[in-house]
């Protein structure tokens, strides 16, 4: 069996994520689910693991750095999605209020504050429209960030191991 080359192992991640983003927009345009706050935060950093790994399937080189770096946006969209799983596995009576939708905010409110604003999320986030075999969208996000999170880190420390047992036999 031929080993995955790092270009197309990054390539495979690029198109995950570009799956998964559409996915995303079929539920929004198709089933009409808007999404919450959170949930475009998450497809921020989606959107930032795809560009990550779309430059290092081009590039080919520096998987070590390619991989820490999509590792650290899903770390960022982990942390995300499991404040939303957080948020629609409370009592309703502690959930928070919702509050004004993303276009309102840019336009009313300081960047910064919008901003925290996504972070907290609301109780829109806490919502739960859509389910595929027991979990909701922000439970198959925070899981797909994990499997991506992982994935990163493979594809960064495999290439790096592999460049440095090719360093000490070219050394012999």
């Amino acid at each position: 069996m031929k080993k995955l080359s790092t270009r197309a192992g990054f390539g495979l991640a690029t198109a995950v994520c570009a799956g998964l983003l559409a996915f995303a927009y079929y539920l929004q345009y198709v089933q009409h689910l808007e999404p919450c706050p959170l949930c475009y935060v998450q497809r921020w950093f989606f959107y930032a693991m795809l560009a990550v790994f779309l430059v290092a399937a081009i590039h080919g080189r520096g998987a070590l750095v390619y991989g820490g770096l999509a590792t650290l946006f899903a770390a960022g969209g982990l942390a995300a999605a499991s404040r939303q799983v957080w948020l629609q596995h409370l009592p309703a009576d502690k959930v928070p209020q919702c509050g004004p939708d993303l276009i309102f905010m840019l336009k009313n409110f300081p960047l910064g504050e919008t901003l925290g604003n996504l972070i907290q999320g609301s109780g829109e986030c806490a919502k739960v429209d859509w389910t595929f075999l027991g979990l909701s969208i922000a439970e198959w996000s925070l899981a797909w960030f994990v499997v991506l999170a992982a994935y990163a880190l493979w594809l960064g420390l495999r290439r790096s191991n592999s460049a440095a047992a090719a360093a000490a036999a070219a050394s012999r």
